[in-house]
């Protein structure tokens, strides 16, 4: 989910990128990552039967025989529960019945090359420290893996969806059905939705359109059309830890060195990304790669061109956009990479003129924790307000995530809340009508001795 520049305000000239070269070591996935294969329950055959044999011959007494009846129903039950060696298609099997006692698939480990042993992590002084934080937490690790495998199955099985003709109605639903059922929370009882779930509402943008647009309840739907640039955009979370992951899809093969720039300067980010790198330096090499491309549309030559005013960003817990912001164009920015962090590495490239501007519509809300409700006194903004809070905290939302845990009769409330600062509105944002802009973003940690992109697989 892209962090729009704040008051859109445009990045001055910077220095040259960086020059850094990232070695990967990359163990295999275990067999059920990625899986979306149906798979029978252990201890049963294949028609849903229990392996075991009944006892023959000696008669027993009716109550002898209900005790064993009993027993082995729930035998039968606990292996329903718990059983379960591979993903369905659709993907609706809770990852943790899958890895049940086993470490989630790391993301892509790459090292810290390039630079001194120093800064690179790897002195025994450094090593030493790593040992007694246990290279960053074993619950950090476990979550935000857990949350990157049920983005990878769940964008899998999307992208066998996405082609002409299908609704961007069905595509939202059929991911968050998926990421709902795969971390095993559903969204609808009071607080659920905090405990794991959809990171923020699904993004689906079609050509111009660039980021914040999700299908809401009531609206025209959209049909995906073959000369269609559709760009995927949502996360995952996991006691809060968000993986923010897109990608983009084209079926008509002159969008491909589109596709192909945006890719680039995204895998440009994450090799430049790392302990104390100099966003700057990031940025730059971002901007080089991506606008080393040219698309031919209608006989004409078009250059691709990094959007200015959205940008990359660190991630918090329970906060998709931190402090932190890596833009796709040479910047004067001072901030530096920092070991611990979390960034959402992406990149967003054009046809059109770069800069992107508010479209009509609401793609969603977030809640301003620093906001004061002094004064507020409208009793359905506080009623509203209360149900944000309970349910969302501070992740963003979508109009149908609020009508799913009950909300009714929520429009004066929500411009109440708006209008006062305590909730954000998200417009969609657009570029010139008859560009198309492309999207592909991955998550990385910035682990003390390596980075993990977390969010990796054989898709991109």
């Amino acid at each position: 989910m892209g962090s729009k520049t704040p008051d859109g305000r445009r990045h001055g000239p910077n220095e040259s990128p960086a020059h850094a070269t990232i070695d990967a070591v990359n163990p295999p996935k275990q067999a059920a990552a990625m899986g979306l294969i149906p798979g029978a329950l252990e201890g049963q055959d294949e028609d849903g039967d229990d392996d075991d044999d009944d006892d023959g011959g000696n008669p027993r007494s009716d109550l002898s025989n209900t005790k064993k009846k009993r027993r082995r129903n729930n035998r039968r039950k606990k292996s329903k529960k718990t059983a379960f060696t591979a993903q369905t298609t659709p993907p609706r099997v809770e990852l943790s019945r899958i890895f049940q006692g086993k470490e989630y698939p790391q993301g892509e480990i790459k090292a810290y090359a390039g630079r001194d042993e120093n800064l690179q992590r790897t002195t025994g002084e450094e090593l030493r420290h790593v040992a007694l934080v246990n290279d960053v937490d074993d619950e950090f690790l476990s979550d935000y893996r857990q949350a990157a495998e049920v983005h990878r199955q769940v964008r899998q099985y999307a992208q066998t969806l996405i082609k002409p003709g299908i609704s961007m109605s069905r595509l939202a639903q059929e991911i968050e059905d998926g990421v709902r059922a795969l971390t095993g929370h559903q969204g609808i009882e009071t607080g659920d939705a905090l405990k794991a779930g959809m990171g923020f509402p699904t993004g689906l943008c079609i050509n111009n359109v660039a980021a914040h647009w999700t299908p809401n309840p009531g609206a025209k739907e959209v049909i995906l059309q073959y000369d269609d640039v559709l760009s995927v955009d949502f996360g995952v979370h996991v006691s809060g830890r968000i993986v923010d992951s897109a990608f983009t899809v084209a079926f008509n093969p002159v969008y491909d060195n589109l596709l192909a720039a945006v890719k680039a300067a995204t895998n440009t980010g994450l090799k430049e990304a790392g302990i104390d790198a100099r966003i700057s330096q990031v940025s730059a090499a971002i901007q080089e790669v991506m606008e080393s491309y040219e698309v031919e549309l209608q006989g004409k030559t078009i250059p691709v061109k990094a959007v200015r005013n959205i940008t990359g960003h660190n991630i918090l817990r329970y906060r998709i956009h931190g402090e932190k912001q890596v833009p796709f164009v040479k910047t004067t920015s001072t901030q530096r990479m920092e070991e611990g962090e979390v960034f959402a590495i992406e990149t967003f490239g054009t046809t059109g003129k770069g800069y992107l501007d508010d479209d009509v519509g609401v793609y969603g809300y977030s809640r301003n924790e620093h906001a004061s409700i002094a004064g507020l006194h409208h009793a359905s903004a506080k009623s509203l307000l209360k149900m944000i809070d309970a349910n969302f905290g501070t992740i963003p939302f979508s109009r149908s995530y609020l009508e799913r845990v009950g909300a009714k009769n929520y429009h004066l409330g929500m411009r109440t809340l708006v209008a006062r600062g305590i909730v954000q509105s998200y417009a969609p944002l657009v570029d010139v009508p008859g560009s198309y802009v492309a999207q592909f973003e991955h998550t990385v940690l910035l682990r003390p001795t390596c980075k993990e992109v977390i969010s990796r697989g054989d898709d991109y």
